[in-house]
């Protein structure tokens, strides 16, 4: 029996070895929350003894941040501080690794002027532009993996006891990430190769369309002329192997930016910007946005669609058969890097440039031109269940099952 030190150290070891894959002489840049503290000592520990150079933490805290929100002037959320944009610029470029810890409150900023939180995400996506795009092309090695608070863990089991919410949050997460096997790093390794037979199977069919059905859904999604899917890990620009996502269940590619039609709905709750927006429905015509309702936060999702004009045009499409280890976990994590991973799921906003042949050497506007969707804001939301079926469309005309009841039909 493992106990809970030994889990966490593997967690790091993971995060550092399969994660980032860490190189000997790299600086890793952590995104850690105050409450992750430990975790982050021993990735930080893990990184030197793999190696690293240097480890450089930049913190943030839920409780310092409700506060700006509360009692700032919305002035001051216009500003994005340009040092910080450009230090992590400047990290990149000098071969860093990135990694970013999320425990987050689902309910931290309820109640705050959404226009306080609008013009944040705005100012930050518009200042991060350059390095987003750095990410997204996979020019850099990087990872976004999840540690609980007490406010996230009293979120997803409230049925809990105060003393037992963290340690089941813990426990549920250990399940996912493959930490509880025997050897999770050679885990991880197989089910990283499985993914990817998944996407060289789907680039080897080269669908050009997908039409997804479920209640509350009838969408259709053209895929532009060359696009790839991809699935698990993948090579950094310098041809390191590395995880971006752990926990990870997904195989996905880009949507044409202006392929879109019909209706969606949404099967989880997202959890945007410290709130929580549920039981909503988008209607695409020719890509864009041009409806949408919801129950909760609908204000909220209006924001997010207003971001700018990319914000109304998906920018992923992602494949996750219901039967996922999270899906069957019956937990809803209110956070979307375990949530997603749980069912199908598409994204507004920007497409990574790496799901087009040749597109991590494209400019923007070489994207644009090739079909993908350019944005300052790339979020992903649930589409998935046990109801839906996807069918694919070959460039022939010729149609097949892809997905029939939530699970793979190839």
């Amino acid at each position: 029996m493992q106990g809970f030190e030994q889990k966490l150290d593997k967690y790091a070891e993971l995060a550092v070895k399969i994660g980032v894959n860490i190189q000997k002489g790299q600086t890793l840049v952590i995104n850690a929350p105050l409450s992750s503290a430990d975790l982050t000592r021993r990735i930080a520990k893990k990184a030197y003894e793999t190696g690293a150079e240097n480890v450089h933490v930049e913190w943030n805290d839920d409780e310092m941040t409700r506060l700006r929100y509360d009692l700032a002037p919305l002035e001051s959320f216009k500003k994005f501080p340009k040092w910080k944009a450009k230090g992590f610029e400047e990290m990149a470029e000098n071969g860093a690794a990135f990694m970013t810890i999320k425990s987050t409150d689902p309910d931290l900023l309820k109640g705050v002027d959404g226009e306080k939180i609008a013009t944040a995400n705005k100012a930050q996506g518009q200042a991060m532009d350059t390095f987003r795009s750095y990410i997204q092309s996979d020019k850099i090695s990087w990872l976004v993996i999840s540690a609980p608070s007490k406010a996230w863990a009293a979120k997803v089991f409230p049925e809990a006891s105060e003393e037992e919410q963290e340690s089941k949050l813990w426990e549920a997460m250990f399940e996912a990430v493959r930490v509880n096997t025997a050897d999770p790093v050679a885990e991880w390794t197989q089910h990283d190769q499985n993914l990817q037979n998944k996407a060289k199977f789907l680039n080897e069919k080269n669908y050009k369309k997908l039409h997804y059905t479920a209640p509350g859904t009838d969408l259709t999604i053209e895929l532009p002329n060359n696009h790839v899917w991809l699935g698990g890990g993948g090579p950094s620009q310098d041809g390191v192997h590395f995880v971006a996502n752990m926990p990870t269940e997904e195989v996905f590619t880009a949507p044409k930016a202006d392929g879109v039609n019909g209706t969606v709905s949404n099967t989880k709750p997202l959890n945007y910007g410290g709130n929580v927006i549920d039981q909503f429905t988008l209607t695409f015509k020719d890509g864009e946005v041009v409806d949408f309702t919801a129950k909760e936060g609908e204000d909220t999702l209006k924001r997010l669609l207003d971001t700018d004009e990319g914000a109304r045009r998906l920018g992923e499409v992602a494949l996750v058969p219901h039967s996922s280890p999270i899906s069957q976990s019956g937990i809803l994590f209110y956070n979307t890097l375990y949530d997603e991973n749980a069912s199908n799921h598409i994204a507004l906003g920007s497409a990574y440039s790496t799901c087009v042949k040749d597109g991590a050497q494209m400019t923007s506007e070489e994207l644009k031109s090739v079909g993908l969707n350019t944005s300052i804001t790339h979020v992903d939301f649930m589409i998935g269940s046990a109801e839906m079926n996807i069918e694919g469309e070959l460039a022939d005309g010729t149609k097949e099952p892809v997905f029939k009841n939530g699970e793979w039909a190839v």
